[in-house]
């Protein structure tokens, strides 16, 4: 017998998390630049809120790949350490993201089972950092929503929109060290694999 020992996805979680504040720090940046074209429109405001938008929505899109890939993999790890808990499929861990109104749910219910397979060092407050998480992002997009339905150019929405984009990308930073971190700790067990026969 041998043993092959697997490992968390600790670069992609950093890189996912590398992504995620840069996305977050540029949304600021974003989000400044349209509310100053919305009051004072020129075509040096256009071409700067348009740049800085084109930067957040390319970092946006590779902060979601990296974010998927971490997701998909420590889904992986999870029905490995836990033949037996109940996962989500590989394809309901990314599909319920692109799928609307369920998108508001099936995430978060994919991540605490991630969570919970992950190891039996999962706590209650490991639920409630997720549950945070997922408050502060929902929030968001309705409150973003709202602000480009009612009021396009309300400071007062603005900041409560940024503040909940800010403080979903520092929990779900949060997340993805906790579970890697389980992971990490679980898999540090080596798994006995046949040796080949002759």
């Amino acid at each position: 017998m041998t043993s092959a020992a697997r490992t968390a996805p600790r670069r992609l979680a950093r890189a996912a998390q590398t992504a995620i504040a840069a996305a977050a720090v540029t949304d600021v940046f974003r989000m400044v630049a349209l509310r100053d074209h919305y009051l004072h429109p020129t075509d040096a405001s256009l071409r700067r809120s348009g740049l800085v938008s084109m930067v957040f929505v390319n970092l946006m899109t590779l902060t979601t790949v990296l974010f998927l890939v971490w997701l998909a993999r420590s889904r992986r790890n999870a029905q490995e350490l836990s033949p037996e808990a109940t996962v989500p499929s590989p394809a309901w861990t990314i599909g319920a993201w692109f799928i609307p109104v369920i998108n508001l749910i099936a995430p978060r219910r994919s991540v605490l089972d991630i969570g919970r397979a992950a190891s039996p060092s999962w706590e209650k407050r490991d639920t409630t950092l997720v549950n945070l998480w997922w408050a502060a992002w929902v929030g968001h997009a309705l409150v973003l929503t709202a602000a480009n339905l009612a009021a396009p150019g309300s400071l007062a929405l603005l900041v409560v929109t940024e503040a909940l984009f800010l403080t979903a990308a520092v929990l779900v930073g949060l997340v993805i060290e906790r579970v890697t971190t389980l992971q990490a700790a679980a898999l540090r067990v080596t798994v006995p694999v046949a040796a080949p026969q002759p």
